[in-house]
């Protein structure tokens, strides 16, 4: 069921393509005012112009590289003023490079901790001192399956995944008594433009072209969840059920499932 946002304030990070993009139309046709948020200002204009021509809410952009800290804060304390509660932060902003751990750039490691881990930590205390003043908000980190199941060529943006988790399992036990939700989004591999970058020798996306999910599909999904008390959106159903027995099996999983999972 749609879940009604009309005039409620949301944040999304990584707003200029891929499901952030997608989760923008579908909260602002629901009637939300938008704070969109992502490097590409050329992209967020055009798709401010286009909110604005199509709904009525109000939809602002701000520049911004999540891995800059000191520009994190600056940005936000702008956003403050625009928007005096925030209902929703959607902290998407991520990128992830697929190499083995011994071929793997330090710097490529790093910017993916800086982006992935950092500047979603960063953001989402940006808005921590408000939504407890409000005593409501909800926080929804878009994580991944990798950050549940490790695969081959996968390690540093994997570990980014498992520390984006544990971020937000810890958050979710800390703001509960707030009344303050916590969501993580767990997708498998997305047909988004994110693997123009991942997979530098496009064998991955051949490999799981057909398992692919779809971007629309997964931005609703997690606009529905937005203002419930969703624990964790976790897609596809069949990817998630692996790792509830890499959980429970691990060393017989990693053993069966090596080959199945060894795609990159």
């Amino acid at each position: 069921m749609a879940q009604c946002l009309q005039s409620k304030n949301i944040i999304i990070t990584g707003a200029s393509g891929g499901i952030g993009e997608r989760m923008a139309y579908l909260c602002a046709e629901r009637g939300a005012n938008l704070v969109l948020i992502a490097r590409n200002i050329e992209k967020l204009q055009i798709l401010q112009a286009e909110l604005k021509r199509r709904f009525s809410g109000d939809f602002h952009i701000f520049q911004l590289d999540v891995s800059d800290t000191d520009k994190v804060a600056t940005v936000f304390a702008q956003v403050q003023r625009v928007f005096k509660e925030v209902h929703v932060l959607v902290n998407n902003a991520g990128f992830g490079v697929f190499s083995y751990a011994n071929e793997a750039e330090m710097a490529e490691v790093k910017a993916m901790f800086d982006v992935n881990v950092i500047g979603l930590i960063s953001c989402t205390k940006m808005v921590l001192p408000q939504m407890l003043d409000q005593k409501h908000g909800h926080i929804i980190n878009i994580a991944s399956q990798a950050g549940k199941i490790a695969t081959p060529k996968s390690s540093a943006y994997s570990a980014t995944k498992h520390a984006v988790l544990g971020y937000t399992n810890s958050l979710r036990m800390e703001l509960h008594k707030h009344r303050i939700k916590v969501t993580a989004v767990n997708p498998g591999p997305i047909e988004t433009n994110f693997f123009n970058i991942a997979d530098k020798e496009g064998t991955y996306v051949e490999n799981v072209k057909k398992y692919m999910l779809d971007p629309e599909a997964v931005a609703k999904k997690v606009v529905d969840s937005m203002l419930t008390s969703t624990r964790e959106i976790n897609l596809p159903r069949w990817m998630n059920m692996g790792s509830i027995i890499f959980a429970l099996f691990p060393r017989l999983f990693e053993r069966v499932g090596s080959n199945v999972f060894n795609k990159k």
